[in-house]
């Protein structure tokens, strides 16, 4: 039990599972816009979500990332590293367009975690914008490169379904900042922090309600859309509400993340036996 304990926990650590579930993410949009998976494009997303979100978690500092002293973090550098191989091989077989959606993206998370000159902040601790550059990014990741890759073009659907990406990140990361809410420098100003638990989570379900309410300014509604983001948007709210489940280990870490996972599993699923 220790070991599978011990292998579950570096699952969640080194940031397996929210690469998981950024690439669910993907694996939606090209269902919401009926193209082919491209498993290069899906082999890219997931180990460069690896090495972003390990970079900013351990290495904030780009010496703290390279010096490690701690055996359980040094396991978790080496597997980023190898990671950033993956990532290289895959952007290597994908279009230049890809580049450089990326390279804006990759500028925006590196500035996340790194200031641009020696005495400058980063943007991580520029009070309350760091929900928005995360949920951009993702956004990014899951909607735009995954048009850009299929060649389609940047259209009014394009622009809606990127907007409900951007504000169902906002929502997955509101249960995250209410757990965090105890140890958050304050600083950071975070939602909960600014406007109190309460606020935050009836902000996150006005959020939700817009999400789904986008749907219907689309031209083009996928058959399964209104049913499953009505589905979705129910579960977000449940999450948002469900204030004792929030501090459990492994509630906002495992279940919480897992929401975009499973969202793809029932558009894949529905499609693939109804």
């Amino acid at each position: 039990m220790k070991t599978l304990k011990a292998l579950f926990d570096f699952y969640l650590d080194a940031s397996i599972h929210v690469a998981l579930s950024v690439l669910a993410m993907t694996g939606v949009t090209f269902h919401l816009f009926d193209t082919f998976s491209d498993l290069d494009l899906l082999g890219f997303i997931f180990f460069s979500v690896i090495v972003c979100y390990n970079f900013i978690k351990y290495g904030v500092e780009a010496y703290k990332y390279l010096i490690v002293s701690n055996a359980y973090h040094k396991t978790i550098q080496l597997f980023s590293f190898a990671s950033f191989g993956g990532a290289l091989y895959f952007l290597m077989q994908l279009d230049a367009q890809i580049w450089w959606g990326t390279l804006i993206l990759g500028f925006l998370s590196a500035l996340y975690a790194v200031p641009l000159l020696p005495r400058a902040r980063n943007l991580r601790n520029l009070a309350g914008l760091k929900i928005y550059i995360v949920a951009f990014v993702w956004a990014g990741f899951t909607v735009l490169l995954p048009l850009l890759d299929a060649g389609l073009p940047l259209n009014w659907d394009f622009w809606i379904t990127f907007i409900q990406r951007f504000l169902l990140v906002l929502v997955l990361i509101l249960p995250f900042e209410i757990r965090d809410l105890q140890w958050d420098d304050k600083s950071l100003r975070t939602l909960p922090q600014v406007l109190g638990i309460k606020s935050t989570q009836r902000l996150g379900v006005i959020l939700t309600v817009l999400f789904f309410a986008l749907t219907f300014l689309k031209d083009g509604i996928h058959p399964l859309e209104i049913g499953l983001r009505l589905l979705l948007a129910l579960v977000l709210i449940t999450v948002l509400l469900a204030n004792k489940k929030m501090q459990e280990r492994y509630f906002v870490s495992f279940w919480v993340e897992a929401i975009p996972i499973f969202w793809f599993l029932l558009f894949w699923g529905i499609e693939r036996y109804v």
